[in-house]
């Protein structure tokens, strides 16, 4: 059912990629918002056709054009170019963006103050999704300028519930830190799941099969651990039986510096966001 904080709004998606169409499509699925209030960009003519076709939206081949059709109140522009493209796609909306707008930008690395200075629009929210998102399952965390109205935030937790769960950070440094966290980090799952299917192929077991029990063993242990509400020390405990399988592997990964490889690869991440921000 369509709630009245999104019933008159009008939605403009800058860069209609994978992610941007994940989030359209969470929209209509859920039907938060009609296709008639949602707006898109895109360079190619063959993908604004896909993305007219398939949800029925108005799409541009000029950026600036999209956001030349929303009102100036009510309006929300959400910014989903790649990084390196930041600043090419703020220069070309400089004139049309409503400094009553509220801009939602998706990009990683993109501060508030730089989207802020080169719109001339005090109302920005900076987001950071994950690929889960694309089904629906994803974790966002954004935080946001203190000119975002009260009634503004709701929006935005309304809008980003279309990808899955969300969560609001006090600092923009945070997002940096869910990049790495979050954001990056069905990287580190796919990887792990990568290689535990490989060693059960070396075992003897056929890939599909190795696969499926990889995938399901990590998902009936990622709901475990969420109902359970245990600490993850504690639920490995669980399954720790002295002299055991668990303990013999557990020896292994401690011995290989599993905890050290994946704190330091996080931190990694951490930095390439944070350098991100910088540049210009």
């Amino acid at each position: 059912m369509q709630d009245e904080l999104l019933k008159n709004s009008k939605l403009a998606f800058i860069g209609c990629g994978v992610m941007a169409e994940s989030i359209v499509s969470g929209l209509l699925r859920q039907k938060l918002v009609e296709s008639d209030q949602i707006v898109a960009s895109h360079p190619r003519a063959e993908r604004r056709a896909e993305l007219a076709e398939k949800h029925q939206i108005k799409t541009f081949s000029a950026n600036a054009d999209a956001v030349k059709s929303l009102p100036a109140e009510n309006s929300v522009v959400f910014l989903c170019v790649k990084p390196q493209r930041i600043a090419s796609v703020l220069h070309e909306l400089k004139n049309s963006v409503s400094e009553t707008h509220l801009i939602v930008s998706i990009i990683a690395g993109a501060l508030i103050e730089t989207i802020s200075t080169a719109l001339s629009n005090q109302f920005v929210v900076r987001t950071m999704p994950n690929t889960p998102s694309q089904i629906g399952a994803g974790m966002t965390a954004w935080t946001c300028s203190e000119n975002v109205k009260p009634q503004q935030r709701e929006q935005v937790k309304m809008l980003l519930t279309a990808l899955g769960k969300e969560t609001y950070v006090e600092t923009e440094n945070m997002i940096d830190m869910a990049t790495a966290l979050s954001a990056t980090g069905p990287t580190y799952i796919f990887m792990m799941m990568e290689a535990m299917t490989d060693a059960g192929v070396h075992l003897g077991f056929s890939r599909e099969v190795s696969k499926e029990l990889v995938q399901q063993t990590m998902l009936g242990s990622t709901l475990f651990a969420i109902e359970s509400h245990k600490h993850p020390a504690e639920l490995r405990n669980m399954v720790t039986s002295p002299g055991g399988t668990s303990a013999e592997a557990i020896y292994q990964m401690e011995k290989g510096g599993l905890r050290t490889v994946l704190s330091k690869a996080i931190y990694a991440a951490y930095q390439r966001a944070v350098d991100l921000g910088k540049r210009k």
